[in-house]
């Protein structure tokens, strides 16, 4: 016979943590109700078997200090003093000698043993009611022949522990429908924030990259996995949004330098001057470059972005703004900037030697493209009160409205919207993808400029190492 598939429910993993909870709880359940059967009715069986030993072993010592009438003479006693115990002695040939019975509740052992016997026997209440009560106890035979019973009485105990032992499955009872319930519970609270991602998750496929996973407030191992998979979705919906316009951004970008490069190569085909014809092919080159550029821009924001970082040793963020300095200085000189370098000294970062150094070329690259002649530069090498590495570019150009920061560092986005100067839109966006590959972050915020025209300081943040 061919076994069905298991409900639903049943594959669940919420199903699985309640049947794991409700074991749990019962193991705990039945160890500590095995443990207060032990240490209550067990106690009291132990007592009463010890008790009995006992006894047992004191009649015996009376029998062998006196014989058979010290023996009896302490029957006699013990069963007129009306204690838990009841007695039979016996002579060997049968005849009740003394004691509470008449006949044993079974047959005497042989000479030298012992025998544990459980009978009943006939009795009366308080109010002289008959009733039938039950009895434990040991039958030995003696070295002379004679018969001893030693025996106790075991109704109250065994109501007792009757009484126990209901208590102790009622509770094993109660303590597994509350387990059950609780495994419910605590499966229907996970299966809800479960849920809950899934239905997100679902409704970003379907399109709508705005939805976002709830975050409880707990602080749980479901916030965090809230928390990440929203900052997840957030860059995701970045990445779509930028990529939307990435291709009216390229087009934009290359279909100026391709029309020169196209008319200055048909020209050529018409022009019989051959320094005219080398003039187009030259331009035509430098058109070409230009394409190149942005490709390569393009190709090294996609390597760095999907991990390929390079290799991170441990180096001297200053030796990077050292020869930044060298280089720019002149370059800033030609335009009629005034550039400024300060650095301190043991600026030491875990980072790609070439990446940092590219990220950091281009924030120059954009202060000498955007500053106007007469401005001012300055190259910044320095540890922030957090203790991280900051190499910053300041400059008095243009700046960057605030409302704007967040989208510059954005593929392609131009606040030039013209765009007469030359460039792709992806400076910043490198930048910052470095700055995010090191463990670190991209600062834009005003320069030192006055407040009408405060210029741009951007700075890469490393975390020092």
């Amino acid at each position: 016979m061919k076994i069905g598939r298991l409900p639903a429910l049943v594959r669940t993993t919420t199903f699985r943590l309640a049947l794991l909870h409700a074991s749990i709880f019962i193991l705990f359940a039945a160890s500590l109700l095995a443990y207060l059967y032990y240490e209550t009715a067990g106690r009291l069986d132990r007592q009463a078997g010890s008790d009995l030993n006992a006894e047992f072993q004191e009649l015996s010592a009376a029998y062998r200090g006196g014989g058979l009438d010290r023996l009896n003479q302490s029957v006699i006693e013990r069963s007129s003093a009306r204690g838990k115990f009841f007695y039979l002695l016996q002579s060997p040939d049968g005849t009740k000698i003394s004691g509470d019975f008449d006949v044993l509740p079974a047959p005497p052992p042989p000479a030298g043993q012992v025998v544990d016997v459980k009978f009943g026997y006939d009795a009366r209440t308080a109010s002289g009611q008959p009733t039938r009560r039950s009895a434990e106890g040991r039958i030995s035979r003696l070295s002379g022949g004679g018969v001893l019973m030693v025996a106790y009485d075991v109704g109250d105990l065994g109501a007792l522990n009757d009484r126990i032992s209901n208590v102790v499955w009622r509770s094993a009872a109660v303590g597994l429908v509350l387990s059950f319930i609780g495994g419910v519970v605590i499966s229907r609270s996970v299966a809800r924030r479960a849920e809950q991602l899934a239905r997100t998750t679902e409704g970003v496929m379907s399109g709508d990259l705005t939805r976002r996973a709830p975050v409880a407030g707990s602080g749980d191992e479901f916030d965090r996995l809230s928390v990440q998979l929203n900052a997840m979705l957030g860059k995701l919906e970045r990445l779509v949004a930028s990529s939307r316009t990435a291709g009216d951004a390229i087009a934009h970008d290359l279909r100026s330098p391709l029309t020169r490069l196209r008319n200055r190569l048909e020209g050529g085909l018409t022009e019989t001057n051959p320094d005219a014809q080398r003039e187009a092919l030259s331009s035509s080159i430098d058109d070409v470059d230009g394409v190149l550029t942005t490709f390569n821009a393009i190709l090294r924001l996609s390597r760095v972005q999907a991990g390929a970082s390079g290799s991170f040793r441990r180096l001297n963020a200053s030796g990077i703004t050292d020869q930044l300095a060298e280089l720019y200085q002149p370059v800033c000189e030609e335009k009629g900037l005034k550039f400024a370098y300060s650095y301190e000294p043991d600026l030491f970062v875990q980072a790609d030697r070439d990446l940092v150094a590219q990220a950091m070329a281009n924030l120059m690259d954009n202060a000498v493209k955007y500053t106007k002649p007469g401005g001012a530069i300055k190259l910044v090498a320095r540890r922030n009160a957090a203790g991280a590495v900051e190499l910053s570019v300041i400059d008095s150009g243009v700046g960057i409205p605030p409302a704007e920061r967040s989208r510059v560092i954005e593929r392609f986005v131009r606040l030039e919207q013209s765009r007469t100067e030359p460039g792709s839109g992806l400076g910043l966006s490198l930048a910052d993808a470095v700055a995010e590959a090191h463990r670190g972050h991209l600062v834009l915020a005003d320069g030192e400029g006055p407040p009408d025209r405060p210029g741009l300081a951007a700075s890469l943040v490393l975390p020092a190492a």
